[in-house]
């Protein structure tokens, strides 16, 4: 039986597109909230879960750091998404009939040129894929929607006008995980996830890189958040070249619980195309 991959959002969604791309084969489940995928894979009703954590013109998204370390759930690979807009519309009608579109607010900006010489006014809907399904059900005219074309595809439409996007680097990374860990070595540039909380002493988020410097360790990504409602309890989101089986890899990680109070390896997985 196919795999089944939990992801947020409706069929045609630009996570739906990263299913796709990660796993062809696989059958994809939506679901209304991040936490409803962690739910999904957690109660079985998917085998995987595919989640966003950062996009390349808003940075990361909300609230996704915190749901990683207690989700219980371990990254197995990761896959970065193009973010191209298509509007698309009901069958036989024109890019001039189309007066008013609906999108994900976070979508609407990102093709704000495009919509306003084209004299197109715009309004926010909860998801983008959702306001395509809406759309195709209700057979309206003169109203599209911004969304990827694999949701025109999916829900019957025409794509009127395709890579409308301001930026041309918008790019979202996707994160695949799993019940289970796989530590395995899969590829020669691999990537090792983890978070951590400093102990509360001078100098000790500046103690605690210094084992990646000196080993010649490429650390990628480095985010703080809060945790428990403390100011003093600040956690720290990293990513990293190479397998904590490497030998530099390894010494920095031991630096590192020197000066931290926790260290949690969230996933070991193969660096995905795209990611230079």
């Amino acid at each position: 039986m196919p795999e089944r991959i939990a992801f947020q959002g409706d069929l045609g969604a630009y996570s739906h597109e990263a299913c796709l791309k990660a796993r062809p084969e696989a059958i994809p489940v939506p679901c209304t909230t991040f936490d409803d995928v962690i739910a999904a894979v957690k109660t079985g009703a998917a085998d995987l879960a595919m989640l966003p954590v950062e996009n390349t013109t808003y940075g990361r998204v909300a609230d996704i750091h915190r749901l990683l370390p207690e989700s219980g759930l371990r990254i197995v690979d990761e896959a970065f998404v193009r973010v191209r807009i298509a509007l698309m519309a009901n069958p036989g009608q024109t890019l001039d009939d189309i007066k008013h579109v609906r999108a994900h607010l976070v979508l609407i900006p990102q093709a704000r040129a495009f919509l306003d010489a084209h004299g197109i006014t715009s309004e926010a809907a909860a998801d983008s894929a959702g306001a395509a399904a809406e759309i195709a059900a209700t057979g309206e005219t003169g109203v599209g929607a911004l969304a990827s074309a694999v949701a025109a595809e999916i829900h019957g439409l025409t794509v009127l006008a395709n890579g409308i996007e301001d930026q041309g680097h918008n790019t979202t990374r996707f994160l695949l995980m799993s019940p289970k860990a796989d530590h395995s070595r899969r590829a020669d540039h691999m990537i090792t996830t983890f978070v951590f909380e400093v102990r509360n002493i001078p100098a000790a988020l500046y103690k605690a890189m210094g084992g990646f410097a000196t080993n010649g360790v490429n650390m990628t990504k480095l985010e703080s958040y809060m945790v428990g409602g403390a100011f003093t309890a600040t956690q720290f989101y990293a990513d990293i070249e190479g397998h904590p089986e490497d030998p530099a890899v390894a010494r920095a990680l031991e630096e590192l619980a020197y000066f931290t109070n926790m260290i949690k390896v969230l996933g070991v997985y193969p660096a995905a195309d795209g990611r230079d």
